[in-house]
């Protein structure tokens, strides 16, 4: 062997395989992996992971940093937790195909759907592209921190297409159909990965409009992935929505099985239909049993929402004498709250009636103290209702005096998907089901309400070692899901192994001090924009293609990270 460029030595290896953890070096020359077992060369780099857990680096399927590519190189928060491929271009949202007139409409559905705020999208994006061809040349231009793969959204698409038309959902004709698939022939030989789009009530644009995407009918659907099949592989991601999903199930599966496209969509359990989530993953699998290509995305815990005076929302918002200070800074409107004559106004008033989708009347039995730690698994009997009813005050007082903690910064937590039992035992028996894979991360979106761009630390840490209320899954299952697996659900074959030839994405990680902390709010988007993030303790090392860009947990400024393109039909 020619003397590597990088040695690991000694490590504990989870390979991605789902096979048992051996101890082994890993040799990297050219930002591929050479070998794996004892080396006795040297490396002209050298890590010393004695003690270690050794991973590929982590695939997350489900993220939103559309904007974020086009303004940072660090691609943070998912860099921070292992992730080393990134998929964007989630729900239906984007950024391209898009109109110069169409700009605004576009960062209106975006900040709507995945509550990133207008002005950091007006002030971030450079617009520097029309089609989707040339947004993805322009992404090739770029270098980031972790590589980054995009799909197609079908809203970004149908608005192309349809104008006006395409956002009030009309009904898409024959010619709008051929000129979407065309586009879409476009994108796949440009490189997509695949094309999204989201059938949900609760997606809709920051004036309340719902997603262009909502009824787009099957016609209109099938003949966008007919397109895409023949030239690539291509996956379809679907957002389905509770109360119709008898309906777009069924049909989804009906264009998987007349377009051979693989099929993604997200499984949660849901407090409407709280058993539902079984039928959904029985219907897959028979799918799966007919020869089709379909894949649950798991949330790797409950899709939470975050409630603080410092965030897009808090159980008080709609009480008037709230409302009528809510436009202070953040340290003015804690100091008024303190005053014992306005708390008492403000706990004197009801929660009024919003339509807005994610934000519901509060239901304190539902809503928890995240705490340091942060659990997200807590018993019923924490919740702040139940901790009302036995201390014999009323929860919003509760509420009211959490959130004023550490000079206003005090966050709730309100686990409002996979907790319908009071526990993850749903969310358990969802991660093993053999056709699923983790997703749901929403990584660089969601910026003032959920921090869940962790669930690849989350996965590690609760599930293989920190849960308490319920059993475990073991370090290789959990390292194969999200590394191999999710790879392979996206049509990444090169990497998510730690074997020979394999892209050399890994991950080197202190398993025993692998550490989430509680989320804070960072205002470093642009234009001083809000973001959640959570620090974590624990990764010693992570390697994009050969090149270490974060060591001991701080960012060596290496970038390596590329725009990864999909199979193109005639290009190997």
């Amino acid at each position: 062997m020619t003397q590597p460029d990088l040695v690991i030595r000694g490590g504990t290896i989870a390979d991605g395989s789902g096979g048992e953890l051996y101890e082994a070096d890993v040799a990297i020359t050219d930002g591929r992996i050479v070998e794996v077992g004892k080396i006795a060369a040297s490396g002209r780099e050298e890590i010393d992971a004695r003690g270690k857990l050794v991973t590929p680096g982590f695939v997350d399927v489900h993220t939103h940093y559309d904007g974020q590519v086009t303004w940072s190189h660090d691609i943070s928060p998912s860099s921070q937790n292992g992730v080393t491929t990134a998929i964007m271009g989630n729900c239906g949202v984007g950024f391209a195909p898009c109109r110069p007139a169409d700009h605004r409409r576009l960062i209106q559905l975006m900040e709507g759907v995945e509550d990133i705020p207008e002005p950091v999208l007006e002030a971030g994006i450079p617009w520097e592209w029309e089609s989707f061809p040339d947004y993805m040349e322009w992404l090739a231009r770029r270098q980031f921190d972790l590589d980054i793969g995009a799909q197609l959204p079908h809203a970004a698409l149908r608005v192309y297409v349809m104008g006006e038309r395409g956002a009030r959902r009309d009904p898409a004709t024959a010619d709008d159909n051929r000129a979407m698939a065309a586009l879409a022939r476009d994108a796949v030989k440009a490189g997509a990965l695949g094309f999204s789009t989201s059938r949900t009530l609760n997606h809709r644009t920051s004036t309340g409009d719902y997603t262009p995407t909502l009824k787009a009918g099957e016609d209109e659907l099938t003949t966008i992935a007919q397109a895409m099949h023949g030239a690539g592989r291509s996956v379809l991601q679907f957002v389905l929505d509770i109360s119709t999903i008898h309906e777009d199930l069924p049909m989804m599966l009906r264009i998987a099985e007349q377009t051979k496209c693989p099929i993604s969509f997200s499984v949660t359990q849901n407090d409407r239909a709280p058993q539902r989530w079984r039928q959904t993953l029985a219907e897959i699998n028979a799918a799966a049993a007919r020869g089709l290509s379909v894949t649950a995305q798991i949330a790797a815990r409950p899709v939470g929402l975050l409630l603080g005076l410092e965030l897009s929302r808090n159980p008080l918002q709609t009480h008037p004498s709230y409302q009528a200070i809510a436009h202070l800074p953040l340290a003015e409107r804690a100091a008024r709250m303190r005053d014992p004559q306005l708390r008492a106004a403000i706990l004197s008033e009801q929660a009024s009636a919003t339509d807005d989708p994610l934000f519901f009347k509060p239901n304190y039995d539902k809503m928890y103290l995240l705490g340091d730690p942060p659990d997200y698994e807590q018993p019923p009997e924490r919740s702040l209702g139940a901790q009302a009813r036995a201390r014999g005050c009323r929860p919003e007082e509760l509420a009211y005096d959490a959130m004023l903690t550490d000079g206003g910064r005090g966050m709730l937590y309100v686990p409002f998907l996979n907790y319908s039992d009071g526990n993850l035992d749903a969310t358990y028996e969802m991660l093993r089901d053999p056709r699923s894979v983790p997703g749901l991360s929403d990584g660089g979106a969601h910026c003032g309400i959920i921090c869940d761009a962790s669930f690849p630390t989350y996965l590690l840490t609760h599930w293989t070692r920190d849960r308490k209320r319920g059993d475990r899954l073991s370090i290789p299952f959990v390292v194969a899901a999200q590394s191999r697996k999710t790879a392979l659900s996206v049509g990444l074959d090169d990497r998510g192994l730690l074997a020979p030839s394999y892209k050399a994405d890994v991950n080197v990680i202190d398993y025993d001090r692998l550490h989430l902390h509680p989320p804070k709010v960072h205002y470093d988007l642009p234009v001083g924009g809000r973001r959640l993030m959570q620090d974590v303790d624990g990764y010693e090392a992570t390697i994009v293609s050969g090149i270490v860009t974060r060591r001991h947990g701080e960012a060596t400024g290496a970038r390596p990270g590329r725009l990864v393109r999909g199979a193109r039909a005639g290009i190997q």
